[in-house]
């Protein structure tokens, strides 16, 4: 009997492995298909093993430096480079810590940030990598909330709102007697405090009464099944997704602005266009393969950003950007604060100096 269990097993074993093989060519087939969609496995294993490169930290910029990682894997025999989704803040919380090489960062490092990385001895370069258009979401059978003030926003999500501002009608009369559903960014999330410093005037203040998610698709999910809801995340979430949903023009006082490519470059769309960056170990830069990923990083990011629907900076731009990393500037430019409605050639200028 035991003779024959161990023939079936012999049997079956090529089976099991094919099994195995083919459900795993579709999960990556199932990530590539969607830049935005978080492979779970890369996002896990943000610590990575002995000799990875290791990256953590906005879920906005993931889709950019995930897509990067795939590719230098491919091009450089299998490397691994897990990309995990800890939101901005997390992610400087372990890069400041010394556990990993790469923090991605929808706004710049902050004041807070900058002693806990100095007290860890972490000297780092800061390169801007392309621009964002942070993008409030209604679902598309909302026919009322096509525009929005910054005024009628701040009303929404300012603390004040909590447990008052509870229904459409509440933020403008001329809206529905409908019971709102508000999704957002979680409190580690550079989205979060860039949002919140934009329209409520101060980061991190906000209603706490709303589904706060890392995960963006979490949000996606939430706004198209819900007629009544709205949410905010970065533009190529709404770009992936935008046959289920409807993006709301913005009016900071000169008339509504939808989030585009060409309302982010001309200035626009404001104040909820935003720099994106990557920030780097000097510690790390100095291993061979940290500094090898990096120079494949910026050589891809012209195009992977444009790909996965952000706005890439000027061609120019790259190349004084580049000359930066080469010479190893340290530091940030912007004095541990946000970057609120900074044009693109502002933020080049303040990285020239």
């Amino acid at each position: 009997m035991f003779a024959n269990q161990h023939k079936v097993s012999l049997v079956l074993l090529p089976l099991a492995l094919s099994l195995a093989i083919l459900g795993g060519c579709k999960n990556k087939a199932d990530t590539a298909a969607d830049p935005t969609k978080k492979n779970p496995d890369i996002a896990a294993t943000s610590t990575g093993g002995a000799g990875d490169i290791k990256i953590d930290g906005s879920s906005t910029v993931f889709p950019i430096s995930e897509a990067i990682a795939e590719s230098f894997g491919k091009a450089n025999a299998g490397k691994k480079v897990p990309v995990g989704t800890s939101g901005t803040g997390g992610g400087f919380k372990k890069f400041c810590r010394g556990e990993t090489d790469i923090s991605n960062a929808s706004r710049p490092i902050l004041q807070k940030e900058i002693d806990e990385c100095k007290a860890k001895g972490i000297d780092y370069l800061e390169i801007p990598i392309a621009y964002d258009a942070l993008t409030v979401v209604v679902n598309p059978a909302n026919t009322w909330a096509a525009t929005m003030k910054i005024a009628d926003l701040k009303k929404m999500w300012e603390p004040a709102a909590q447990a008052k501002v509870m229904k459409w009608k509440d933020v403008n009369p001329a809206y529905p007697d409908a019971k709102m559903t508000l999704f957002g960014a979680g409190k580690s999330s550079g989205t979060f405090d860039y949002f919140t410093e934009a329209i409520n005037g101060k980061a991190k203040e906000s209603r706490t009464d709303y589904t706060a998610t890392e995960d963006d698709n979490v949000t996606v999910k939430g706004v198209s099944g819900d007629k009544n809801a709205l949410g905010y995340f970065g533009y190529s979430y709404y770009e992936a997704n935008k046959t289920k949903l409807k993006a709301v023009g913005i009016d900071s006082g000169k008339g509504a602005v939808l989030p585009a490519i060409e309302t982010v470059k001309n200035g626009t769309y404001s104040p909820l266009s935003r720099p994106l960056f990557i920030y780097v170990s000097s510690k790390s830069l100095e291993k061979p393969g940290v500094k090898e990923f990096v120079d494949y990083y910026m050589a891809q990011v012209p195009k992977v950003s444009a790909d996965t629907k952000y706005i890439p900076l000027p061609e120019a731009a790259y190349a004084k950007i580049n000359e930066k990393v080469k010479a190893k500037k340290l530091g940030t430019v912007f004095g541990g604060k946000e970057a609120i409605g900074m044009k693109i050639d502002e933020i080049l200028a303040k990285e020239a100096k």
